[in-house]
């Protein structure tokens, strides 16, 4: 359990509060839309740079702790249910749209902006993203699990609509 404290100590002289081990917020990100058993994180971290989730992963490495990435909680499948439980990392707060190129049919955001975010921040351009898993999810969590939904088959998958990721270490 020391690589466990030492690890909340850390993290928090990393973020501050945005490192939050509080039975509320750990509760909160327990569990997603699914049927599974909640699995408690043993701290929530609200990064929002890269610079600070590679941060966290190293905190993580140097002291062999899980880490659950979570976007919006709409996970069906159990995926951010923290079943060893680790460091939930929420994403929510790296929520920008840093570029939108029409001439380039491209965008580029950050993991924690929604679906229905970047079709606003699309609006008005002629440009649409028409991958809809039936949730207002986020584009990490819907890139990570290879999100598809009712449009699929016309637009395809997440496989078909990202083109680059950007990952820290």
């Amino acid at each position: 359990m020391d690589n466990l404290k030492d690890g909340i100590a850390e993290l928090t002289l990393l973020l501050g509060t945005r490192a939050s081990a509080s039975d509320a917020v750990r509760e909160q990100h327990s569990h997603g839309e699914s049927y599974h058993e909640p699995a408690w994180p043993d701290v929530v971290c609200f990064p929002r740079t890269t610079e600070e989730v590679s941060g966290i992963l190293k905190i993580s490495r140097r002291f062999q702790l899980p880490v659950i990435p979570f976007g919006a909680g709409t996970s069906i499948e159990g995926q951010v249910n923290a079943i060893h439980g680790g460091i939930a990392v929420d994403l929510s707060n790296m929520n920008r749209v840093l570029r939108v190129s029409p001439p380039d049919l491209d965008a580029t955001v950050e993991a924690g902006v929604t679906r229905e975010q970047l079709n606003r921040a699309l609006s008005n351009t002629g440009l649409t993203f028409f991958v809809d898993p039936g949730a207002d999810a986020t584009i990490g969590g819907m890139a990570a699990t290879r999100a598809s939904g009712t449009t699929a088959v016309r637009y395809g998958t997440m496989r078909e609509n990202v083109l680059g990721l950007g990952v820290a270490f």
